[in-house]
């Protein structure tokens, strides 16, 4: 039985261009909790999806300043996770949780 918490730690897959570029290498991009560390990232990946995961880095996107409508606004930061999977495991995320 996967654990609740799981879903609390990774937030949602990320579809981009790279993102699709780098599946070919066995690798899945995900948005995960700011508080989330690799371990806990290592295992929801492995319990949600069944799958063996070999790595996992993390990268945090700082928030860039935007206007809107003459107003300054900042967006959140973003902390993504590139999970490299062991050969001959994949993860369709399109189709979601």
């Amino acid at each position: 039985m996967t654990d609740l918490r799981h879903y609390d730690v990774i937030t949602s897959p990320v579809i981009t261009e790279k993102s699709t570029l780098v599946s070919e290498q066995n690798q899945v991009v995900f948005n995960v909790a700011k508080t989330a560390t690799k371990p806990e990232i290592k295992a929801a990946v492995e319990a949600l999806f069944g799958v063996k995961v070999k790595s996992v880095n993390t990268l945090v996107r700082k928030g860039k300043v935007k206007r809107f409508r003459g107003t300054k606004g900042r967006q959140n930061d973003v902390k993504k996770a590139v999970v490299t999977l062991v050969d001959g495991e994949s993860v369709d995320v399109t189709t979601g949780l």
